[in-house]
């Protein structure tokens, strides 16, 4: 492989010179299980370490047609031939040329996944679980909460009868059923708690106003929609009290003042946070909103650039920071974020609402880096979704999931969806 800039530089030097190569990028869009997510491979001339075949594992969400084309057509003459743990060096250098034009998008996500990639590979070539590599263990298990979608959030029928990816923080209402929190946490909300405490959960997160906004946009709310709002979280306490907390998340779709409306009508309900209510647009808008609010506010998966959570944290904009590392720049990314974060004394919330990955990305962070408090995790998805897409069984147990002792990111993509016949497959070889 050829690539620009001075070859004696750090950059080059350090990831063309040392270590096992990359030898292939390889990636599939899983249209009938979570046909927005981008599943990557990047292959390596390592040969197996215990018996198994040094690969990573990536994976990012959303647009996944732009992410691969990312990867294949530009990313890859970074990649293809060159040293595979070189994970800053390459992060670096992707990233600096990325910004050349911006590199927020689909450039950032496809990033994200080789990111992920490159950290599993260095755990398994040093037989080490990311958190070790990382620095940690700071905590031998992660708290979660449970965000109530159902099985098939983030999918939609497409007119000619297929699944396709839902359009971004717009999930369907759902139907009765196992499973079916989004419907549940709207129609029998007092029941999903019980059940959710049962299963050891102790905090879960409704979209409780995201039907308010799809029917009258987010602009202003009336009385009546604060009311129908906020009456799931009123017979969650009603039913079981203070034992479970609550969160709210808002999808960004409100405007200042609906925005101010909703967080005092939650504040008899004293949520543990609420989540983008307003669009994270502004920086003093949000502080305004916080000031406003007169409860705890998370800021925002919504965000993408270290700059901006700089900005928001600077501004007292947040109570919680939340980041997810298959949008912001993988596990490297996610750390520096994280502990920023700390610097502000404010505290990190993991997101996930997407792959499996994204889910161990987030505890692999959270057992090296303190100030993380929570990993959001979707039941329906570990329980229905998750299984047909790695070769690991995620277990939460008592509101809590454990740090995996398995060496690089904890799981493995299930071989037989990259298969030449799988939508959006392909692969670039050195």
């Amino acid at each position: 492989m050829t690539h620009s800039g001075d070859p004696s530089g750090p950059l080059q030097y350090h990831a063309y010179s040392r270590g096992p190569r990359i030898t292939a990028v390889e990636t599939a869009i899983p249209s009938d299980i979570m046909p927005g997510l981008l599943l990557l491979r990047i292959h390596t001339d390592a040969g197996t370490v215990d018996g198994e075949e040094v690969i990573g594992h990536g994976e990012t969400y959303y647009i996944p047609e732009a992410a691969s084309a990312v990867l294949h057509d530009w990313m890859a003459q970074r990649l293809l031939g060159a040293d595979a743990a070189a994970i800053e060096s390459h992060w670096r250098f992707l990233f600096e040329r990325m910004t050349a034009f911006g590199g927020v998008g689909a450039e950032l996500r496809a990033l994200s996944a080789v990111d992920l990639a490159l950290w599993d590979i260095l755990g398994q070539l040093t037989k080490q679980p990311v958190w070790r590599l990382l620095g940690g263990p700071v905590r031998d298990a992660v708290p979660v909460y449970n965000s109530c979608g159902g099985p098939l959030y983030g999918i939609r029928n497409t007119a000619d009868g297929r699944h396709g990816a839902g359009w971004p923080g717009h999930g369907d209402p759902g139907k009765p059923g196992p499973l079916e929190d989004n419907w549940a946490c709207m129609n029998t909300p007092g029941d999903l708690a019980e059940e959710l405490l049962e299963e050891g959960f102790t905090a879960m997160k409704l979209w409780a106003f995201d039907a308010v906004y799809r029917e009258t946009g987010g602009l202003r709310i009336s009385a009546a929609n604060l009311a129908r709002g906020v009456a799931p979280f009123e017979a969650i306490r009603d039913r079981v009290g203070d034992r479970m907390d609550v969160m709210l998340d808002g999808h960004g779709f409100f405007g200042l003042p609906a925005a101010l409306d909703i967080a005092h009508a939650m504040q008899p309900f004293r949520p543990l946070w609420l989540e983008d209510v307003l669009r994270p647009d502004s920086i003093p808008a949000m502080t305004e909103f916080r000031r406003g609010a007169g409860v705890p506010i998370a800021v925002s998966e919504m965000l993408v650039t270290r700059e901006q959570y700089r900005q928001a944290l600077h501004g007292d904009a947040a109570d919680y920071i939340m980041i997810d590392p298959t949008w912001v720049g993988g596990i490297s990314e996610s750390r520096r974020i994280a502990e920023l974060a700390q610097l502000y004394n404010i505290p990190v919330l993991m997101h996930d609402c997407t792959g499996p990955l994204t889910l161990l990305s987030g505890l692999n962070i959270a057992g090296a880096v303190a100030c993380v408090t929570y990993q959001e995790c979707v039941r329906a998805h570990i329980a229905t979704v998750y299984p047909r897409l790695i070769d690991t069984t995620v277990v939460v147990n008592k509101g809590q999931i454990s740090l995996s002792a398995r060496a690089g990111i904890g799981a493995r993509w299930q071989p037989s969806l990259f298969s030449h016949d799988t939508r959006g497959y392909r692969i670039s070889r050195a």
